[in-house]
C-alpha cells in the first residue's frame, strides 16, 4: 500500500475541504491510501480540529505529501509553520528526501496571496529534499477556472459568494492528489526493483 499524507490546517472549513478532495483523488489511484492529518493551532482554545494531528512517526513513513494551508497576509498560516520548524530530526536524518508533494490553499479574495501562500509552503518542502509537483496546463480545468486553481497547486476563493469549492476547484484539486499518488506508486515500484 501507498500511503500518502494530506496535511493541513484550516481555520474555517475551506482548506478542509480542498484537503477532501485531494483524498479522493489520492484514492482514486490504485493501491493508495489518503490518511488526513493536521496540525495543532497555537492557541488550543482556537481549535476545531476534524483530523488527527500527524506525527512524526507517520510523516517518515509516508510515500507522499499533500501540504495545504489558508491564506495569512500571502503566507502558511502559522500553525503549519510552527510544525515545520520542529521537523529538524527529519531534515537530519533525510527521511523526505525524493518524497513527491504538493500544496495547495484556500483565500478570502482571488487576489489574496494565493500563489505566495503555496511558495511558502514549497520552501521547507524543498530543504527537506521533496520534488515538488504541480498543477500543468494540460488540465483543461487550469485554463477556465475564474476562482481557484493555480499551477503551483489546487486553490480555492472562499467569500460570502463562494463559500463551497466550485466544480472546477474541486476536479483540480482531485487531479492533483492523483497526480501525486501516480508519482508516489512510480517512485515507490523504482525504489523496490
Amino acid at each position: 500500500m501507498t500511503r500518502l499524507i494530506v496535511l493541513y490546517y484550516s481555520r474555517h472549513g475551506s482548506t478542509r475541504s480542498l484537503a477532501r478532495h485531494i483524498a479522493r483523488g489520492i484514492e482514486s489511484v490504485s493501491g493508495c491510501e489518503a490518511i488526513l492529518r493536521t496540525v495543532p493551532e497555537l492557541e488550543p482554545a482556537q481549535g476545531n480540529a476534524s483530523d488527527p494531528y500527524l506525527t512524526f512517526d507517520e510523516l517518515e513513513q509516508c510515500h507522499g505529501l499533500a501540504v495545504g494551508s489558508p491564506v495569512w497576509f500571502g503566507n502558511m498560516a502559522a500553525p503549519l509553520k510552527h510544525f515545520w520548524d520542529q521537523t529538524t530530526p527529519l531534515w537530519v536524518k533525510g527521511s523526505l528526501i525524493d518524497k513527491p508533494a504538493c500544496v495547495f490553499t484556500s483565500s478570502a479574495t482571488l487576489h489574496g496571496g494565493q500563489e505566495t501562500t503555496q511558495q511558502t509552503m514549497m520552501l521547507p518542502l524543498l530543504h527537506h529534499g521533496m520534488l515538488i509537483m504541480g498543477i500543468p496546463y494540460s488540465e483543461p480545468k487550469l485554463h477556465t477556472t475564474r476562482s481557484g486553481g493555480t499551477p503551483y497547486g489546487a486553490s480555492h476563493v472562499a467569500n460570502s459568494a463562494n463559500s463551497t469549492l466550485t466544480h472546477d476547484e474541486s476536479e483540480l484539486a482531485q487531479r492533483l492528489g492523483q497526480r501525486l499518488a501516480q508519482l508516489a506508486v512510480a517512485l515507490n515500484n523504482s525504489n523496490n526493483h
